[in-house]
């Protein structure tokens, strides 16, 4: 049975209102300036995160809370101490401890802990303690499944000196309210995205650009506790850590933290100055502050002597006098509802 093409429909017809000469002569068309068009410039690219930045840091009003003693400076500094405990025990990635930080401070800069009322400080707010550990905990935890390739079980999480044993389901309750604070925003601008770009802006050979990056990185962990950093964005912190990794390297022209502004639009020299003198004056403290090192004595022991201590441990670790019992207090499936709702359960 043959089909009639009468009622068939040209070619031409199908084809779009555009010029369709060369399709149907099968000569290829010139290719549109959107397909040819090159990926955007690293330039480009940074200066979409200068420009992006504000929205992934706290108020300038979040520090001044700090500064009025509203908030509680040494409550926030021992929470950082602890999340970078546990970075050093799993050998977290320092991005992992950046975003938790952050996480933080956005969460507290939006709305009070959980039972507490807008009114307290951190450390008024907390019932001995738990409700900024729990946050810290949760804000640890997302940052982990942001950027590890593996990621402890919330149990495991809570080591290095936690007074707090939280049970899965509290943990996660937190990280939705997180969550729901932070508008699901977790891909945050931070002083790493600028690191490498800022590096080969001072080393264009490539010579020393891994020594910056590393020491860069070095300076920014060593002062992520201190809250006056809070008075300064990412790129800010970035160039400046730079700066002092540069300025440490023997034999180098001293690098001018003015002379940071022309490596990208959207750089500021006033707060690169700014950042950059409270990082010396930071540097020089804590080198003030290091113990002096002192070498251990070897002792040399024989394997029976070994497998008795280790099996004293053991005796020691199960009995139940055993310290960790007692400092670790258990709070299982701890509650709270909104603020306006009433206090946390």
């Amino acid at each position: 049975m043959s089909v009639s093409c009468s009622n068939c429909v040209p070619d031409s017809f199908l084809l779009c209102g555009e010029d369709s000469s060369g399709v149907l002569s099968g000569e290829s068309p010139e290719c549109s300036s959107d397909l040819d068009s090159s990926p955007p410039s690293e330039e480009v690219s940074i200066a979409g995160f200068i420009e992006d930045e504000r929205h992934f840091v706290p108020g300038f009003e979040y520090l001044n809370r700090f500064q009025s003693r509203s908030l509680d400076a040494s409550a926030r500094e021992e929470s950082v101490a602890w999340i970078l405990k546990v970075q050093a025990y799993y050998a977290f990635q320092p991005l992992t401890v950046y975003l938790s930080v952050n996480y933080m401070d956005r969460f507290l800069n939006s709305r009070p802990l959980p039972g507490a009322k807008a009114s307290c400080t951190i450390k008024l707010c907390q019932t001995n303690g738990w409700p900024l550990q729990l946050l810290s905990v949760a804000c640890l935890s997302l940052a982990a499944k942001m950027e590890e390739p593996l990621v402890p079980s919330l149990l495991d999480l809570q080591v290095e000196g936690a007074k707090y044993l939280f049970e899965p389901i509290t943990i996660r309750r937190m990280e939705l309210l997180v969550l729901g604070v932070l508008d699901w925003r977790l891909r945050s601008v931070t002083p790493f995205s600028f690191l490498d770009f800022f590096a080969c802006k001072l080393d264009s050979t490539g010579t020393l650009t891994g020594f910056l990056i590393s020491r860069a990185t070095q300076i920014i962990l060593s002062n992520i506790q201190e809250a006056s950093f809070l008075a300064y964005w990412p790129s800010c912190i970035a160039a400046a850590a730079i700066l002092h990794a540069a300025n440490e390297i023997p034999n180098w022209s001293l690098v001018r933290p003015e002379d940071a502004e022309s490596w990208c639009e959207g750089l500021i020299k006033e707060k690169i100055i700014g950042c950059y003198q409270l990082m010396q004056e930071l540097v020089i403290d804590n080198n003030r502050r290091k113990p002096p090192k002192v070498l251990p004595q070897l002792r040399v022991t024989s394997r029976p002597l070994i497998r008795s201590s280790v099996s004293s441990f053991s005796e020691s670790s199960s009995s139940p006098s055993s310290s960790l019992s007692y400092k670790r207090r258990k709070l299982n499936n701890c509650l709270w509802v909104d603020d306006d709702k009433g206090n946390s359960q």
